[in-house]
């Protein structure tokens, strides 16, 4: 109940914004390649941040 007042860490807000480029770059991926392969790439930066805070 109480953990809706507790704030992310910086790994749990690193982690979310990583599974969004995923997303994104999974519906891109039918329509704009291009753009698809940007999103992972953003993504693959964003999950070696997260591999430095462990």
């Amino acid at each position: 109940m109480f953990g809706i007042f507790k704030k992310k860490s910086e790994k749990e807000k690193l982690q979310s914004q990583y599974e969004k480029l995923l997303k994104e770059a999974h519906t891109l991926s039918t329509t704009n390649r291009k753009m698809s392969d940007q999103k992972t790439f953003e993504a693959d930066e964003i999950m070696k941040k997260i591999e430095l805070l462990d």
